[in-house]
């Protein structure tokens, strides 16, 4: 393929690489004014079987395809130019990113430094929260796959794993076509996708470890880890980096998936709390009243003075017992509105509802979330995954004593405290098992009275739920109330989004979620 036209059309310059899967390239499109330069990869199938040859065609269409809406709609994932098969070889025609590799980048200038780190990872997590919410695993996330393009230095995501696994489709001895190969590079490859069982956690830790090849020099391989824990050692090669990224990335190379950040949006939040973190919404304090002595007298007028000062003390404290019974009698009323909020009457087994529409429902109820299956269903329904309010309890409530003017003792609190960091990435994680099916882990993230009532038949119906824009709307030690945008995505690409509130409280064994309770539909399916 040296020196031939591929397509007719694209001109090979120089060969760029060769692996396992077969050729890269450097060509340009002889058929475009600029004559602009492009990469051809070649790849061949690994076993020469005429049974499963159309099976990697089909497989191999499917996934040009996928590649195709990718790069079209961002900019840092090369576009798809054309694809197609000669001569038993397959071959994909991308767009040519000038730059250089993070690899070649630390080969030629060193290593990098905190913020420079902290920058890249940044803008790789904003790709792959893209590329996740496409249900898409890259698979081969590394120094060598991730090009900072010239112009703009932004980081280019190349290489996705998923054609490659194609062509190493084969046929097992019952006649059933499965994949004979692993996608991955040792060292970046965690446990569970050498297994063959990737999940979106699988590329943060390949992208953890990358970020620590840029702060090390050193590839996984070089690192020591624990004997005890497994975990990789890699600290003491990075003297200058700062704590808080280094937490970071301890928590994205944890052996176990589970372990690690469920999302590429929850590291990207760990990385950035200040410009990232949902929006604490909080009612402002009431502010405080100043009192300020009266302006000095003459000796003459002392007894004028000190009545006068007696007077204003004497109404000062009697307006703060006033303020203070006040003040105790609205707390009072909050925290009853707050438990009647937190035990609403509810039913362990809520019926479907009639079918909604915009003009006649504009809001819904989640007891009235359907279940039925997506190609049955009428043109708008309200869904909204079961997350059921918790069965009623006996509520008791004690007044507070009215305090002294002089001193008021504060409440000791004997809750443990819960991280709001935590409460949004209790949800967030959630939202997360649920969509990978993974409901027995799920339903360990309720409340005993909330696990009793989940039902998993309702999320099967969708290809997957996200929760966005989590705000907190009040909180105490314990416990946090959240309001987020839930979306659902069905089989067929469409989505409604609802706007739904949670409450997560701290336990002993970490945090869990008490209640949640859908509000309105922001947008009908």
């Amino acid at each position: 393929m040296d020196s031939q036209l591929v397509n007719n059309r694209y001109q090979i310059l120089k060969k760029l690489g060769e692996g396992g899967f077969g050729t890269t390239y450097l060509a340009e499109d002889t058929q475009m004014p600029s004559r602009r330069r492009c990469v051809i990869k070649q790849l061949k199938p690994l076993a020469h079987d005429p049974r499963i040859y159309q099976l990697i065609g089909e497989r191999f269409q499917r996934e040009a395809a996928i590649l195709e809406d990718l790069g079209q709609k961002n900019e840092q994932i090369p576009q798809l130019y054309a694809y197609g098969e000669e001569q038993g070889q397959f071959y994909l025609v991308q767009e040519y990113i000038d730059g250089e590799t993070l690899s070649t980048k630390v080969g030629n200038r060193g290593v990098l430094g905190d913020a420079a780190v902290r920058d890249i990872l940044l803008k790789l997590l904003a790709v792959l929260v893209y590329v996740h919410d496409h249900r898409i695993v890259h698979r081969d996330i590394k120094p060598d796959n991730i090009i900072l393009r010239r112009g703009d230095e932004l980081p280019v995501l190349i290489d996705f794993g998923a054609v490659k696994e194609t062509m190493g489709t084969v046929m097992t001895a019952a006649g059933n076509p499965t994949s004979s190969i692993v996608i991955g590079t040792p060292g970046f490859m965690p446990s569970e996708q050498s297994i063959g069982r990737p999940v979106y956690a699988t590329d943060l830790y390949a992208l953890g470890l990358t970020a620590i090849y840029l702060l090390t020099g050193k590839v996984p391989q070089e690192l020591a880890t624990d004997p005890l824990t497994g975990e990789i050692q890699w600290r003491d090669h990075a003297p200058g980096v700062s704590p808080s990224l280094a937490l970071v990335l301890d928590k994205a190379i944890k052996s176990h998936y589970q372990e690690r950040f469920p999302t590429a949006q929850a590291m990207q939040e760990a990385l950035a709390p200040s410009s990232s973190r949902s929006t604490v919404l909080l009612p402002p304090s009431p502010p405080s009243t100043a009192v300020h002595p009266p302006a000095p007298q003459s000796r003459g007028g002392d007894w004028l003075k000190f009545g006068i000062v007696g007077g204003v003390m004497g109404l000062v404290l009697l307006a703060g017992f006033v303020y203070l019974q006040d003040q105790q009698q609205k707390a009072f009323e909050e925290r009853l509105n707050q438990l009647q909020r937190q035990s609403p009457p509810g039913s362990p087994s809520p019926q479907p509802s009639p079918p909604a529409s915009p003009e006649s429902a504009p809001e819904a109820s989640p007891e009235n979330a359907p279940e039925a299956s997506p190609e049955n269903a009428p043109t708008v329904r309200v869904p909204s995954p079961y997350l059921p309010s918790p069965q009623p309890s006996p509520v008791e409530l004690s007044p507070t004593p009215t305090p002294t003017p002089s001193r008021i003792e504060p409440e000791p609190s004997t809750s443990p405290y819960l991280d709001q960091a935590d409460a949004i990435s209790t949800v967030e994680n959630l939202y997360y098992l649920v969509s990978n099916r993974q409901y027995d882990q799920a339903v360990q993230l309720f409340s005993p009275q909330l696990a009793n009532q989940f039902n998993p038949k309702f999320f099967n119906q969708f290809e997957r739920v996200t929760v966005e824009n989590l705000q907190i709307t009040s909180r105490t030690d314990a416990m946090i109330n959240l309001r987020g945008e839930n979306t659902y995505v069905y089989p067929d690409g469409t989505t409604q989004r609802e706007l739904r509130s949670y409450t997560v409280r701290k336990t002993d064994q970490g945090s869990e979620i008490a209640a949640s309770d859908f509000i309105k539909v922001i947008k009908f399916r």
